[in-house]
């Protein structure tokens, strides 16, 4: 009989199926408990009406509760619709905790910057935040799958910052008026895009100029990425599939908006699912 407590459902809108019936069974639970955990810590970033300091201190507090399950000791009971699934997960599929406080650095720095209103000098700068706050559900996965080789673990890091490189170029016209600020400083300079352009929301031709650029790495690091599909076995190949076009059909809506996302966000519609599936199956 199982007694592991079972995650919420989930329910925020998302580019791409999380633990969908693609998944292997046997890995719902663990995909919903580390799901939940990251963006339960991602709305304590990121949601409501908190101020700084807060965030900083429950972030922190999160973490201690993550370290203790990881010690073996009890979580301090703030959060038990996150840690009390994510006990047992921890043990039956030895997750990497390391991967799961990475997370929690990412999002830290999202509120100190965002409290600062400072933004990211340049690429390096910016893939390296992609590196704690996307790359690690990508490796957590592959853990699950029991996929370890280099070329699979480099191959799902171009896919999960591309996707996360998508939701940025697709959130502009919500993330620069809440203080989040993810087109470079140094991309910003060569196109010509002041500050003071953004922040008011201009979709000036140098501004589209500079998405579009951002939209094209994005799309060529989720081609390079995309052959790992090949290397998952059976229903997770095929989840990644969609992941994978989900992310390639947002950069699709972006592009068939001339990149005017700092007025306009796109988002996936119903009937975007029978695309993806149709590319899904030719990939």
């Amino acid at each position: 009989m199982n007694t592991h407590p079972a995650p919420q459902p989930i329910a925020h809108y998302e580019n791409f199926p999380v633990a969908s019936w693609l998944c292997p069974p046997r890995l719902r639970a663990p995909i919903a408990a580390i799901y939940h955990y990251a963006r339960t810590a991602d709305d304590i970033a990121d949601e409501g009406d908190a101020p700084a300091p807060q965030r900083l201190d429950d972030l922190a507090a999160y973490r201690a509760d993550l370290l203790a399950l990881a010690a073996g000791q009890p979580h301090s009971g703030r959060w038990p619709q996150v840690f009390d699934p994510l006990r047992p997960m921890l043990q039956a599929f030895h997750l990497p905790v390391p991967l799961l406080a990475d997370l929690l650095d990412a999002f830290t720095q999202d509120v100190r910057k965002t409290r600062d209103q400072s933004g990211y000098a340049d690429q390096a700068e910016l893939l390296d935040y992609c590196r704690r706050s996307a790359n690690p559900v990508g490796r957590l996965l592959l853990h699950l799958y029991g996929v370890q080789d280099e070329t699979a673990l480099t191959q799902s890091d171009a896919i999960c910052t591309a996707l996360q490189l998508i939701n940025f170029w697709q959130d502009l016209s919500r993330d620069i008026p809440r203080g989040r600020h993810y087109l470079t400083d140094a991309d910003c300079q060569a196109f010509g895009v002041t500050r003071a352009d953004l922040q008011a929301l201009q979709q000036t031709p140098n501004a589209t100029q500079l998405i579009a650029a951002q939209a094209h790495m994005a799309r060529a690091m989720m081609k390079k990425g995309a052959r790992l599909v090949h290397r998952l076995p059976g229903r997770a190949g095929w989840e990644l599939r969609l992941v994978v076009q989900g992310g390639l059909r947002i950069l699709d809506k972006i592009e068939a908006l001339d990149y005017a996302t700092l007025q306009t966000r796109p988002t996936l519609k119903p009937w975007d699912g029978a695309v993806m599936l149709w590319r899904a199956l030719w990939m």
